[in-house]
């Protein structure tokens, strides 16, 4: 989502408008202090399974791991946070990514491998690759 101009309201404008490849990468969380220092990075983009904290809100202080992303909405559904419906079911509730904290990624993490001063990630000069 690069916007040139300097007008609210077209940076709102792009903001809602934009494609959903450029809003998953505007939907990203801060990493934990420990993160922060393996990775190398301040933030990363959000994903299913990675486990986060809730830092503002009516659920601040929970922990859990992440069940669904919306890009659309740019909301994120974690576990264990739901709300009653007046009919008596249960629904997850929606929480911004910039209220999250990443406590521990899923999955690959050698994907998010710090950059070396040649440009290549730790993990490619490991295996031995270009």
């Amino acid at each position: 989502m690069n916007v040139k101009s300097s007008k609210a309201r077209k940076q709102r404008k792009n903001f809602f408008e934009c494609p959903l490849h450029e809003k998953r990468n505007s939907l990203a969380g801060h990493l934990s202090k420990d993160l922060r220092k393996k990775m190398g990075k301040r933030g990363i983009s959000l994903r299913k399974g990675d486990t986060v904290k809730v830092m503002r809100g009516k659920h601040s202080g929970k922990e859990g791991k992440i069940t669904g992303v919306d890009y659309k909405k740019r909301l994120v559904f974690i576990e264990k946070i739901t709300r009653k419906k007046s009919d008596g079911t249960e629904i997850q509730v929606g929480i911004h990514a910039s209220k999250i904290l990443v406590l521990d990624l899923e999955g690959d993490e050698k994907r998010f491998a710090k950059k070396t001063a040649s440009g290549k990630s730790q993990a490619k000069q490991e295996k031995g690759g270009i």
